[in-house]
């Protein structure tokens, strides 16, 4: 440990009753704050020695996106994990980031309410926030960004800033929730988030159909997801390139009422299989697994013929053989390239896919890659390819953290 590393430590442990040696291979320290105030004496620390700073919560999604250029303090929030509070009758709970949604979710359903995501349970409600996940059914309740009504961050300099409140309709202030959502840890740490619940459903069904055609596919993907039966979710996969497709649906409600609607979605999908349970292939939220690229393509819904056909397209070249599946009815779908000894055919299948649907508009970003993969995508339009609005994303970018600290190149390269 050197000396400057020995006074810093030495300034965290004055703030914080947590704190200890983090990567070897980084040279990096961890402080875990047990309060949102702990957690701003310890960003102001972080600001005073110009530490570049990167939040941790269940750490199964670090490895997304662009890495950070530099990392001198990883914050834990793995203390800051209770659920503060539950107005049940009126539909909101305030919880703490470092809290587990699974932990979360059991809380909530003492009182048969939940957070509408299809989220991992050891996720954190910090780390689902920052990263903007979200599972099957954002076709019926949206994302994070949908669902916070209120949230308290920490800035770069260590200050505390709220917006929102305890109620649906409260408007007051910045939205700084739908702002921190999807930031990865760029514009400050999130220390409490406080969301819009909704009542468990008392039952629900899941119909599937599979397809050859994909124009047939696509036209029940479009008929389920705009249907007044009102599915939750539609979606879509497709385990290989040229295979079969299967669509699914979920619906949700009464018994009686989920009953009925489900033999109608049947009809709809062409003699659709109806069942409590979901079906072995349902893709719940992204995943990446050792070595996989993981690629996510958002588009009108309109346009998903053009997409899939784009994604099989864009595979004959490089000769790798994506699996897809994905909110097709929401307009989201994403694709995994297997693991390969060449880092080449995954990024150039990223990039000519890219180039496919660019009159689309469509967006391909890169989620995951190995390091090799993430090199050759430099000259592809890297991971996030063509990022609308960057100018302004960078300007934000430098009134939050002017001093590009908070998990510095991130997302988006260059902000």
């Amino acid at each position: 440990m050197t000396p400057e590393t020995a006074v810093i430590r030495k300034a965290l442990a004055a703030v914080c009753g947590d704190v200890r040696d983090g990567d070897p291979a980084e040279g990096t320290l961890t402080a875990a704050p047990g309060s949102t105030e702990e957690a701003a004496a310890v960003m102001r620390v972080a600001a005073e020695h110009e530490l570049a700073v990167v939040a941790r919560g269940g750490g199964s999604r670090l490895s997304w996106g662009t890495p950070p250029s530099r990392c001198d303090l990883v914050i834990d929030m793995s203390r800051i994990s209770g659920v503060l509070e539950h107005a049940a009758g009126d539909l909101v709970a305030r919880v703490q980031a470092g809290a587990r949604m699974g932990d979360v979710a059991a809380v909530l359903a003492q009182a048969g309410q939940e957070i509408a995501l299809d989220v991992p349970g050891g996720a954190t409600v910090g780390g689902v926030v920052a990263s903007g996940l979200a599972g099957p059914r954002r076709l019926r309740y949206g994302t994070p960004r949908d669902l916070l009504i209120g949230i308290t961050i920490v800035r770069a300099d260590g200050t505390v800033a709220k917006s929102g409140g305890k109620v649906v309709k409260n408007v007051a202030g910045y939205d700084l929730g739908k702002l921190l959502a999807g930031s990865a840890g760029t514009l400050g740490l999130i220390t409490e988030a406080t969301f819009r619940l909704h009542p468990l459903p008392a039952a629900r069904a899941y119909v599937t159909a599979e397809y050859v055609s994909v124009s047939v596919a696509c036209d029940a993907v479009a008929a389920a997801a705009n249907s007044p039966l009102v599915s939750s979710a539609v979606e879509l996969g497709r385990p290989e390139p040229g295979g079969p497709m299967r669509v699914g649906v979920l619906l949700e409600g009464s018994v009686d009422g989920v009953q009925a609607r489900s033999t109608r979605m049947g009809d709809l999908l062409g003699n659709g299989a109806v069942s409590a349970e979901p079906p072995s292939w349902w893709p719940g939220a992204p995943q990446a697994g050792p070595g996989e690229t993981l690629i996510r393509v958002s588009f009108w819904v309109s346009a998903l013929g053009r997409v899939l056909d784009a994604i099989e397209a864009a595979a004959l070249g490089p000769g790798v053989a994506p699996a897809v599946a994905g909110s097709a009815g929401a307009g989201v779908l994403y694709v995994t390239v297997p693991a390969a000894a060449d880092a080449g055919p995954a990024a150039e299948f990223a990039g000519t896919l890219r180039a496919a649907v660019a009159g689309e508009r469509c967006g391909v970003v890169v989620l995951a890659a190995p390091a090799a993969v993430r090199e050759k995508l430099a000259g592809r339009g890297g991971m996030n390819g063509t990022v609308p609005g960057l100018a302004l994303m960078r300007a934000v970018k430098d009134q939050f953290d002017p001093g590009h600290r908070m998990a510095p190149g991130r997302f988006p390269e260059g902000a």
